[in-house]
């Protein structure tokens, strides 16, 4: 049997922190390895214990969730750890920010258990956890910001088909989605996705998304 996906729960709330710890603990799966209700003692607390997934709010006294999330996920850090951030607004500015300072998703605090369990598991795989159709209002809302108009494409690794696959993925598009716009399979898409990521040193889809913005390649 597989060792537990261990889990770092860090919510200011505490009757929102109780229940997310009762909810992953019940799984024979998740295990939680700590609980906390501000961001430095998140911080200290996931470096200390190492866990796969830390389950962060973003609105705490003190160190809030994205400085949080940046100092143990962000630009630099040697050893991220993947973080999943829980918010009240789907379209809230500052899940843009954690998105930015290194998150590998986000959920929605009102979700129902089951997405929890599932984000979980899904940013512990390695994978990200951001709803297609989320991606593009959030991209559509921020755009402005995402983009600054200095910014410089570092794309030229890219093949024309690589860079035409980053542009879908940063409009929000999932792989069959992609699969379908392209006519190949969605095995291919996956390939390019991987190529994508490995020659941009980009963690995940949310990294890309976020790069293909500020690089001006979406518009």
């Amino acid at each position: 049997m597989n060792a537990p996906i261990r889990v770092l729960i860090c919510d200011d709330q505490a009757l929102i922190r109780t229940g997310f710890v009762t909810i992953v603990d019940a799984q024979p799966d998740l295990e939680v390895v700590g609980e906390c209700a501000d961001g430095r003692t998140a911080v200290d607390l996931a470096r200390r214990l190492n866990p796969d997934v830390v389950v962060m709010d973003v609105r705490m006294p003190g160190l809030d969730g994205i400085e949080a999330t940046r100092l143990l996920a962000g630009a630099g850090v040697a050893h991220p750890v993947k973080v999943l951030v829980v918010t009240t607004f789907n379209l809230d500015e500052y899940v843009y920010e954690a998105l930015r300072a290194g998150a590998s998703g986000f959920l929605l605090k009102d979700a129902p258990p089951a997405q929890l369990l599932h984000g979980i598991r899904t940013v512990a795989s390695g994978a990200a956890l951001l709803d297609p159709e989320v991606t593009r209002q959030l991209v559509g809302r921020y755009a402005a910001r995402i983009r600054p108009a200095e910014s410089t494409p570092d794309d030229s690794a890219l093949t024309p088909r690589e860079l035409e696959v980053l542009r879908l993925i940063a409009e929000g598009l999932s792989n069959s989605e992609i699969a379908a716009t392209l006519v190949i399979s969605q095995e291919t898409v996956k390939t390019y996705v991987s190529r994508i990521l490995t020659k941009l040193n980009l963690r995940d889809r949310v990294q890309a998304v976020v790069y293909a913005y500020r690089n001006g390649l979406v518009t």
